[in-house]
């Protein structure tokens, strides 16, 4: 297709990032990406979402992308990207498509080596563009010439591997008009011959095979291929599991779910499922991690997966190429299995247990947080007691877990939060967190409020790094205590007034403050006080599993 409407650069490439379904941007400004701003601000079709820093721009633009395909970052150079590199590399490990745009010094200055604020001052204005890049899958420079081909060259490859792109702009490019070249979005498919050959092998080892498990990745619900995925799993009638960065992926009352497969800490009958299974469906690229396997207790054969990726299919020594995971889940909606329908009850979880005046214990938090979330809720879990205290819980129909269990960037949670609630003010955004995590990025408090984005955040308050103390030998290093902060009197300090807070030490005032926050017509903030060392099952047990966590002491 031929463009021939006059535009700038920058104008076009914040359209063609709205054309990908993108309706905010993310950032923090600077004076290199004033017409990155500018752009957003003169476009209907996207709205800029400033930040209190770069790091929480680049986790509010990850939980964007997880729950609504893909999300818009804006940075200005040097100082900016590089702030915001920690979040755009989780998003890289984690698979969000994430178009991180920056704005750089003008060519001019460039090509006459001024000495400019951002810089080293010698003169090299690409030091950064190779350290930004490597957190993405892909980048481009643009001028005006490139700009139309490579917006469809780096569109096309962010969308082929769901990762971050990164397109870096010089300020004075940014306001020229962009050169009309004729182009054509790609179009991502599979070659017919090899996605024959790879769905011909697939059903050849499911029709011989004794018993099959799936396990679909967290790549599923990025691409938005759930029903697709379940579709998939009714046909074939096995039993599938899932990992806890997989939690909730396809609803826990499917007669099919088998429960979730975490190694030794699994159920019984869900381990046995899975690791006595003939073959292993990886649908989407499992994470079989140090968290999601307790500290590799898995028992699990390579040589039994059929491991369908995001672009190819291998089983055993035989590789697929250019074959896309829609395609394939498609044609295995289509296959008749002989074998009979798998059904499993779902299992309850731990009653509510626990007196009024009684202090909060872990044991008693979590069944109550499963009991307090509602079908429709998002949740968005911090890395750390959260991550290993609410997946165990069974929990409703269409709800979405979020967990950054692979990359586990600390403070993640909270700026997701923002980005995953913006996505889809429909949803209600629940936040469970800890405070040392939270203490890095609760600063974007203000803008939740400011943008109408109302969560419910449940911060628990256990005097200090509690993740941490369960992963050393010694729990009572210094460095593992914090400050006596007050965190429920954060929100109403950075504006939020309307907003329902409460700092609750029983179970008595913990029931009754998520019963005011339920029914809050803004956002929530409830301050959990819970014991220094009471943690989770889970991470209990990895308290006990530090060799193999973390390999022998010299």
């Amino acid at each position: 297709m031929m463009t021939t409407k006059v535009t700038t650069v920058i104008d076009y490439i914040v359209q063609r990032i709205a054309d990908e379904g993108v309706q905010h941007c993310f950032g923090v400004p600077g004076d290199y990406a004033f017409p990155v701003g500018d752009a957003v601000d003169r476009n209907p079709n996207i709205k800029w979402i400033g930040c209190s820093n770069e790091l929480n721009a680049s986790y509010a633009a990850d939980g964007y992308a997880r729950a609504r395909g893909a999300a818009m970052l804006s940075t200005t150079y040097a100082v900016g990207e590089l702030s915001a590199i920690n979040g755009v590399m989780g998003a890289k490990a984690e698979r969000s498509l994430v178009f991180h745009v920056v704005g750089m010094p003008s060519y001019q200055n460039q090509r006459l080596r001024k000495t400019m604020h951002h810089t080293f001052g010698d003169g090299d204005f690409g030091n950064f563009i190779g350290i930004s890049a490597q957190a993405t899958c892909c980048h481009a420079v643009i001028n005006p010439d490139n700009c139309m081909l490579e917006m469809e060259r780096v569109i096309a490859e962010a969308r082929r591997n769901n990762q971050p792109a990164y397109i870096v702009v010089p300020s004075d490019y940014a306001l020229a008009p962009v050169a009309p070249t004729e182009v054509r979005p790609a179009t991502l498919k599979s070659n017919e011959s090899s996605l024959q050959k790879a769905v011909a092998a697939i059903t050849e080892r499911l029709k011989n095979a004794k018993s099959v498990v799936v396990l679909p990745a967290f790549t599923i619900s990025r691409l938005g291929l759930q029903k697709e995925a379940r579709a998939a799993i009714e046909a074939i009638g096995c039993p599938f599991a899932t990992t806890s960065m997989e939690k909730c992926i396809i609803d826990e009352s499917h007669p099919q779910f088998a429960g979730m497969y975490a190694g030794v800490l699994s159920p019984k009958d869900t381990r046995e499922i899975v690791e006595g299974a003939e073959v292993v469906i990886d649908l989407g690229g499992i994470s079989l991690n140090d968290e999601t396997t307790t500290g590799f207790t898995t028992r699990l054969d390579p040589a039994r997966f059929i491991s369908i990726g995001l672009n190819d299919v291998r089983i055993k020594y035989q590789l697929f190429g250019n074959v896309r995971i829609a395609d394939v889940l498609a044609a295995l909606a289509k296959f008749e299995s002989g074998a009979p329908l798998y059904k499993r009850t779902p299992a309850g979880n731990p009653s509510i247990n626990g007196k009024p005046s009684d202090k909060i214990t872990m044991d008693a938090l979590y069944p109550r947080y499963a009991k307090f979330i509602r079908s429709g809720d998002n949740v968005v879990l911090e890395s750390g007691s959260s991550s290993f205290g609410v997946p165990p819980m069974t929990l409703p129909d269409d709800v979405q877990v979020h967990i950054q269990m692979l990359w586990g960037s600390i403070g993640w949670a909270t700026g997701a939060a923002f980005g995953i609630a913006l996505a889809n003010l429909k949803r209600k955004t629940i936040l469970i967190t800890g405070e040392g995590s939270h203490q890095l990025t609760a600063n974007e408090i203000g803008n939740m409020g400011r943008f109408g984005a109302n969560p419910i955040i449940l911060c628990l308050n256990n005097d200090g790094y509690m993740v941490e103390r369960a992963l050393e030998p010694n729990p009572d290093w210094s460095y593992n205590d914090l400050a006596k902060s007050r965190y429920a009197d954060v929100p109403h300090a950075l504006g939020c007034t309307d907003w329902f807070t409460a700092r609750v030490e029983t179970l008595g005032e913990l029931d009754a403050a998520l019963k005011a926050a339920r029914e809050s017509k803004s956002g929530a903030y409830i301050e959990v006080i819970g014991g220094r060392m009471d943690m989770p099952k889970g991470l209990a047990f990895g308290h006990t599993r530090l060799k193999e966590l973390y390999g022998e002491t010299p």
